[in-house]
């Protein structure tokens, strides 16, 4: 391995001038001088804008411009000692020590994993006062080398008696001190020892653009104050070399935690519900000990705390990452191509839903022609173009209803390449989605392949979505896996993935797979179209014991899905098994909060009072159909819970499918009543599931002993 620094590239008492941007373009000119950039000009470009991001001015002197560029193809560090100093934008001052990190476009993880040490001895006071003592500029490179574990490049100068410049770092990471001199340990603060020690554990995550040098000295700095206030504290850093996810169960212990980010926190729902310590990657560095003591206090004091957003999550207590079962890795790839499928569908859904009650169900024909040929001061005539149920007879409504539906019909157009995206993406990151998405746009025909004579081609539906998005992804993870060549390292992610996982996937649906998931989507819409009678109200009945088992979880999201994939092909027919199959899987999906809340209310005595608290919120949540309501009763009593809101669920869902209800929009609850067919029987359907479901929780719930009236003090 190329060493990452030598002689070449240090230097000492340098004099550049007084702005930061001379100073990078002189340590570019340095990296060029060693022969280490293949394009300075690029270094330069992409070391500025890093910089234009945030500075990268830390406390104590020092600064780190850095970059992931093409400009070089091993990792290059070049360091100067500047006199006088130059302000990048740290709060105490101007910089003496200036670090040019540059990393290659598409570096290796071994590469990236010494430029992360780097980073993390950085915010060692013993590293850099070593630096500066520093006589020679073998010596410097002397101190990095031993600070990274790795054996000096250049002969060295003459070192001191001891072995090692006093405070120099030893192999393997380590600090040395000084012959006699006690270990050095920074001081706590003022704010450090006002928290309560070893309270409770905190976990944290890290992450900045380039991942870097921002993402793991942030993780040293708040790992180094939690030590000094003697708390437990897990760092995830979500940089170049990958993150090692937290531990599920580790998560689940924390009082709070730590968000120290510039960019988006991978996975952040795991994190929900959790009090929450939210900054940039800097903040850390410059006052790790403040956001330790703020932590600690919303741990102490919950209520008072902003929390990451979401309803925390039961989870088996497994782990994540490296420890992760098939069965939790199959679930988590399912569950995150759902989850972001679920707002292409609830919006587009809505979206018709809404231009059918504005312009009328006869909207689907006229739409392209309103679209093209009118405009908002130019409306259609309603009766002209044959649209007898427009709202109010208005030309504006029905010009609306158009648009609504035009759009509306792009989003739902989008939601199976999103499953396929998404699903792509949880197994192979940001290579898979490309291709991921190209897998759920064959898998809905979004190209309108079809003969001369309009026959299309067979579409696989959500199915093919799913099977097509895993192809992508275990493809584009094994392309990522590759060796190439260091100059090829920048075109994988960018062209070599995305091509050849299009391609081997693609290929696999289109030879192989597609027209045997054509004709098993083909006979499940012939069988939904054929119910009727006792078929369909089992049907609903196993719909909603799916909905209420696990509130959200995956047998939920795959009744979701069943049920929305329908609306958006189910013809216009007010009868139309698609929509009497939502309308079960949303009135069953309502059930569980709403039947918790009421049974709070009727026996307030058997819950204690968050649960009660959580009672008055069941209310809203189960009318807006968002079953997670019902988590919290079943996470503190699963046993009784459970069992008694399936009970609720399954009525609803077989007495709407025996009634015929149907509903046009995929999401909404009680508000969308516009959409619904048979609203009569809607309320019907859901006052009675709700009824069984709540005293089926009450009797369950009278059976042995309560926790309820235990007072916390």
């Amino acid at each position: 391995m190329t060493a990452l620094i030598t002689t070449d590239l240090v230097r000492l008492g340098a004099d550049w001038g007084p702005d930061k941007h001379d100073v990078i373009r002189a340590l570019a000119g340095v990296v060029d001088d060693a022969g280490r950039a293949t394009d300075k000009d690029q270094l330069v470009e992409d070391a500025f804008a890093r910089e234009s991001t945030s500075a990268t001015g830390l406390p104590g002197g020092i600064a780190i411009p850095h970059c992931r560029t093409e400009g070089v193809e091993v990792p290059t560090l070049a360091f100067a000692r500047l006199d006088p100093p130059v302000d990048f934008g740290a709060k105490d001052g101007p910089a003496d020590l200036a670090f040019l990190i540059a990393a290659p476009a598409g570096g290796d993880a071994d590469h990236l994993t010494i430029l992360t040490k780097l980073a993390r001895a950085l915010v060692k006071p013993a590293f850099t006062d070593a630096l500066r003592s520093a006589e020679s500029i073998e010596e410097v490179v002397d101190v990095v080398a031993h600070e990274l574990g790795e054996p000096a490049p250049a002969a060295k100068a003459a070192a001191p008696a001891s072995g090692a410049p006093s405070g120099a770092a030893v192999p393997g990471g380590g600090e040395t001190t000084a012959p006699g001199e006690a270990p050095s340990t920074a001081a706590p603060t003022a704010t450090a020892t006002a928290a309560p020690a070893a309270a409770t554990s905190l976990v944290a995550v890290t992450a900045c653009p380039t991942g870097i040098a921002h993402t793991y000295m942030a993780a040293e700095a708040l790992e180094a104050a939690a030590e000094r206030a003697g708390v437990d504290l897990q760092v995830e850093t979500q940089g170049s070399v990958g993150a090692k996810p937290l531990p599920h169960d580790t998560i689940a212990r924390a009082g709070a935690v730590i968000f120290a980010v510039d960019v988006g926190v991978r996975d952040r729902g795991r994190f929900a519900g959790k009090p929450m310590v939210s900054s940039s990657v800097k903040r850390p560095i410059d006052d790790a000990d403040a956001m330790i003591a703020e932590a600690l206090r919303y741990a102490a004091d919950p209520a008072s705390a902003p929390r990451v957003e979401g309803e925390a999550s039961g989870g088996d207590g497994g782990g994540a990452g490296a420890a992760e079962s098939w069965g939790g890795r199959v679930r988590r790839v399912l569950m995150t191509g759902v989850s972001y499928m679920i707002p292409f569908v609830a919006a587009g859904g809505l979206l018709i839903a809404l231009s059918f009650l504005l312009g009328g169900y006869e909207i689907v024909g006229p739409y392209g022609d309103i679209a093209v040929n009118y405009g908002i001061f130019n409306l259609p005539d309603p009766e002209e173009l044959g649209l007898e149920h427009a709202l109010f007879n208005s030309g504006l409504m029905a010009y609306l209803g158009a648009l609504f539906f035009i759009i509306g019909k792009t989003a739902f157009a989008l939601f199976l390449p999103a499953l396929g995206g998404y699903i792509a993406y949880a197994i192979a990151d940001r290579p898979g989605i490309a291709p991921g998405f190209v897998l759920g746009g064959l898998s809905a025909n979004l190209f309108n392949v079809q003969t001369s004579d309009g026959v299309a081609y067979p579409a696989t539906g959500f199915i093919g979505a799913m099977i097509g998005g895993t192809l992508a992804g275990i493809a584009a993870h094994w392309i990522a896996s590759w060796k190439v060549p260091t100059w090829a390292r920048g075109l994988m992610p960018v062209l070599v993935i995305p091509l050849f996982a299009s391609v081997l996937a693609g290929l696999a649906m289109l030879i192989v797979l597609g027209r045997p998931i054509s004709w098993l989507m083909e006979q499940l819409t012939e069988g939904l179209n054929s119910m009727s009678g006792s078929s369909a109200i089992l049907l609903g009945v196993v719909l909603g014991l799916m909905m209420a088992f696990d509130m959200g979880g995956p047998l939920n999201k795959v009744a979701y899905t069943f049920a929305a994939v329908g609306v958006g092909s189910a013809s216009l027919a007010s009868d139309a098994p698609e929509l009497q199959i939502m309308a079960a899987v949303m009135l069953a999906g309502m059930v569980p909060p709403i039947a918790l809340a009421l049974a709070t209310v009727v026996r307030p005595g058997l819950f204690n009072v968050p649960e009660r608290e959580n009672g008055k919120a069941g209310w809203l949540l189960g009318l807006s159909f968002i079953t997670e309501g019902a988590i919290p009763f079943a996470a503190a009593d699963p046993l009784r819970v459970i069992p008694g809101i399936m009970a609720g669920s399954a009525v609803t869902g077989g007495l709407s499918m025996a009634m015929e209800v149907g509903v046009r929009a995929p999401h909404g609850g009680i508000f969308v009543l516009f959409a619904v067919e048979n609203v009569l029987g809607y309320l019907i359907a859901l006052v009675a599931g709700v009824i069984v479901g709540a005293i089926a929780v009450i009797a369950l719930k009278s059976v042995g002993s309560s926790d309820a009236d235990v007072v916390t003090v």
